[in-house]
């Protein structure tokens, strides 16, 4: 009884700091894009911090609830919902963080380069691309309120596959594993477009490094061009996801094939899963000093 209490109240601790962490970033972000610097990064970036909210709030909401014995706070249909919208935001996250990489390359490339040509006229040139996205994944999890039950709301002969406030029921293998494979393809794909922007910030960030080098005695040496610092930022953002990302993979297929499901391991994996909308906040805090400005008095 005291360590699901102890895990309810740390997570509320650690979803609560996240999200007023997102809240301020989005702010900052929504105050910087309606301003005169408008940029698509700003736009994305907003987007970000909305999604990783609706992450903690869903995807930590069942978890917490369920350690702190609020058996009757999630109905049938709120479970279908929690699940569903974390599921979604957890696939718009690693969308986001993708085309963020694929913009920021495109921003420091020189504009007479291939990369310098896709630039974006307008940052609102980039909704229609977050719409396809929000319809992308929210097809993609569109079999799972179809599989979900609160726990209370199951007949004994129902097969459950987890120990948690929300069930998921036994479903159509075909199914099952179709959207598996989208889920899969999807996040190769956008995985593999942000190494390869990521491969190619570096490379231009290097060859900066190196022109810097030639000008030792120039007031530029101890200068750093906003772009060039958004970008370094944006790569520990991705690092950070991928860390967060793989260690939520290793963990899962470590937890789902052992044979009993220790409370630690599980409680690991589910802060693990949530790990990256509580940690990227402060990472774009840090990105910019500008995201003070904002506020009354600066």
């Amino acid at each position: 009884m005291v360590l699901p209490l102890v895990k309810g109240i740390t997570f509320m601790f650690l979803i609560g700091l996240g999200i007023l962490g997102n809240i301020y970033v989005f702010v900052n972000y929504v105050c910087l894009f309606r301003g005169v610097k408008r940029k698509s990064s700003h736009l994305l970036l907003t987007h970000l911090a909305f999604t990783n909210s609706i992450t903690l709030i869903t995807g930590g909401m069942p978890s917490t609830i369920t350690s702190l014995g609020l058996r009757d706070l999630l109905g049938d249909v709120g479970c279908k919902i929690v699940v569903y919208l974390s599921r979604v935001a957890r696939g718009l996250s690693i969308c986001t963080t993708s085309l963020l990489t694929v913009v920021q390359a495109i921003t420091i490339s020189p504009r007479a380069s291939r990369w310098g040509r896709l630039q974006p006229r307008s940052a609102w040139h980039l909704l229609p691309l977050l719409v396809f996205l929000w319809i992308l994944n929210s097809l993609i999890s569109m079999n799972l309120p179809l599989y979900i039950k609160k726990a209370n709301s199951m007949n004994s002969s129902e097969i459950r596959t987890n120990e948690n406030y929300c069930y998921f029921l036994q479903q159509n293998s075909t199914i099952r594993w179709i959207f598996i494979v989208l889920m899969v393809l999807r996040d190769a794909v956008f995985q593999g477009v942000m190494g390869w922007a990521s491969g190619h910030m570096v490379f231009l960030l290097h060859k900066h490094h190196q022109q810097v080098l030639y000008l030792q005695t120039s007031k530029l040496l101890y200068r750093t061009a906003p772009e060039v610092k958004a970008a370094k930022s944006l790569l520990l953002l991705m690092l950070c996801f991928l860390f967060f990302y793989w260690t939520d993979c290793f963990m899962a297929l470590y937890v789902t094939f052992s044979v009993e499901k220790r409370f630690l391991e599980v409680s690991v994996l589910e802060l693990v899963n949530l790990g990256y909308a509580i940690l990227s906040p402060f990472v774009l805090m840090h990105r910019e000093g500008h995201l003070a400005e904002c506020w009354p008095g600066h």
